[in-house]
């Protein structure tokens, strides 16, 4: 997995999302991919026989279990088939507690394509990401180092969104017109309080255009970049889904439906509400 590959799934299903909003194509040669997917993968080494994959033994006690914790809670709010997540406090304390989540998520429609193995990982790099300075910065610069003088929309899915609203804060005078997120974790909590620069107004204020010719030696503040959310109610990693009681009320939220694949980012990017939102950053100057 890569940039390339990845563009290559982005790329038509954005497309489709434009179609579908009425909206004129996208060039492809206007389009980039940000990756940093390889971050996260552990140093290459000879796997001994019987080698195991994640298991819920892997969980480790503090975020990764209270993160688990928080999804099992959400499914069961939006999926009868999830058992309540009763006793969640008494819970945490067990050393079944993990394998007790994880055997509920999996019965979540949410959650039935996923393995074991997928759901502790993701889980790890979360938790990797908020917590390790060093990978945090690495992922931002992947991201910063994409952003050109032309680069007008940003789109962010899942951790994606996350590492693609700090790197924005973290570029005073970036040339971004539009951050859109797709299923974005940022309103929980334990995702929130840990957000470096800390929130503010999205993404920080404004910044004066750039005209070193101008006679006005007080120039008009550029236009806030506009943020839009697009969210699936039955997306769990989105367990908060209106993002503007944190982040105010300049933020707009669209609600789509992407049936069984609730999370998944290209069913997200086909929506007619992504295509619209990208095609509004494209058209402000």
């Amino acid at each position: 997995m890569g940039s390339e590959t990845l563009r290559s799934d982005w790329f038509p299903a954005l497309s489709d999302g434009l179609r579908h909003a009425a909206q004129h194509a996208v060039p492809r040669s206007d389009f980039t991919m940000a990756f940093y997917g390889d971050l996260f993968r552990p140093p290459g080494r000879t796997l001994a026989v019987g080698d195991p994959m994640f298991t819920a033994s892997d969980v480790t006690d503090g975020f990764e279990l209270d993160l688990l914790l928080a999804w099992w809670q959400h499914a069961a709010d939006i999926d009868p088939a999830v058992p309540p997540a009763t006793g969640s406090t008494t819970l945490a304390r067990s050393p079944r507690a993990a394998q007790t989540a994880l055997r509920a998520l999996q019965r979540s429609r949410f959650f039935a394509d996923v393995s074991l193995r997928a759901l502790v990982f993701d889980l790890k790099q979360v938790r990797r990401y908020l917590l390790d300075p060093g990978l945090r910065t690495a992922a931002r610069r992947r991201v910063q180092e994409r952003i050109r003088p032309d680069t007008r929309v940003v789109v962010g899915h899942s951790l994606g969104s996350v590492v693609a609203y700090e790197a924005l804060c973290a570029m005073p005078g970036h040339p971004v017109k539009a951050l859109v997120t797709l299923g974005s974790p940022l309103g929980m909590r334990m995702v929130f309080d840990r957000l470096l620069p800390r929130p503010g107004d999205w993404p920080g204020s404004p910044s004066p255009v750039d005209r070193p010719d101008s006679p006005d030696p007080d120039p008009a503040p550029a236009p806030a970049p506009r943020w839009t959310n697009v969210v699936d109610e039955g997306d769990v990693v989105a367990a908060v889904k209106d993002l503007s009681l944190l982040f105010g009320p300049s933020l707009e939220g669209k609600v789509v439906h992407n049936g069984s694949h609730a999370h998944e980012a290209t069913a997200y990017l086909t929506a007619a509400a992504t295509g619209s939102a990208v095609a509004e950053g494209l058209r402000r100057d």
